[in-house]
């Protein structure tokens, strides 16, 4: 079992390097933080580019379950499941290396975009001592709540197509869950459906790191809810560690062993 984590990390490590040092990863790397400074820079004088900044960093923390679905997906289709499989403790390797990469390329994603939108944005409640500690805490919240659940939607999609079915959804969830616009301002059984996510609690949980708490009179209850949204993420994390190890291993168990998977040709007749 050691084993496996030592080559699972150095797995993950060679895969975080590569997507730094390959043209079309750097690229996608570059991409959704250039976008989001791009809005934040026409925001840079308007109190809503100040709420919107820690937004933006939970709505992200939260989709790193999408990023973690598509690797499992493309990974299925390749055969590297498959190749894990026939391992003893693959899975485990090939789960630890999929976590640091993934874990990884978020962090600096984050990095890209929250350096310099420090000093686009202004009123932010920097000066806490307790600001960086809460913003790290929801984060290391946020990847386990959503990580978890992102392997278990990958297990269950198993090819790119079928992937795409979660775009939809995923967008109508982070139109309700407040990034953009006061979740207050919504009915109140579409504010009952976004606290069923995890979107919406990072959200409000980087915005309570951030935010003065005068800022908090826009939530619901006017409050951060901070014991909320502990409990909210933590619960999110514990169903996906219960949930995901044996539908993996299910998924691990009907990955067919075919002609192609092995490197042959297909028969035909």
């Amino acid at each position: 079992m050691n084993a496996a984590l030592r080559a699972g990390r150095s797995r993950g490590l060679i895969e975080l390097r590569q997507s730094v040092t390959n043209g079309g990863d750097l690229f996608n790397h570059l991409l959704w933080p250039a976008l989001m400074l791009i809005a934040l820079w026409f925001l840079r004088d308007h109190q809503f580019g100040t709420a919107l900044l820690p937004s933006i960093l939970g709505m992200n923390t939260a989709m790193a379950m999408i990023s973690m679905s598509q690797h499992l997906t493309a990974d299925h289709e390749d055969g590297t499941l498959l190749r894990a499989k026939a391992t003893p403790h693959g899975m485990l390797g090939y789960l630890t290396g999929k976590l640091i990469s993934v874990t990884g390329g978020l962090l600096l994603d984050l990095a890209l975009f929250l350096l310099p939108a420090l000093l686009l944005i202004h009123g932010l409640a920097l000066h806490r001592p307790a600001a960086w500690l809460l913003l790290a805490t929801m984060l290391l919240l946020g990847l386990a709540a959503t990580l978890p659940a992102g392997a278990i939607l990958g297990a269950i999609f198993t090819s790119a197509r079928s992937q795409g079915v979660l775009t939809l959804p995923v967008l109508a969830v982070i139109a309700v869950s407040g990034i953009f616009y006061p979740i207050t301002a919504l009915p109140g059984w579409l504010q009952g459906l976004a606290q069923t996510f995890p979107i919406y609690w990072l959200g409000l949980g980087m915005r309570a790191a951030l935010l003065p708490a005068s800022a908090a009179t826009t939530e619901i209850g006017n409050s951060w809810r901070h014991l909320e949204t502990v409990a909210a993420l933590s619960a999110w994390a514990l169903a996906g560690l219960l949930i995901a190890p044996p539908v993996l291993r299910r998924m691990a168990r009907r990955t067919p062993l075919t002609p192609a998977r092995k490197g042959l040709p297909p028969r035909h007749g």
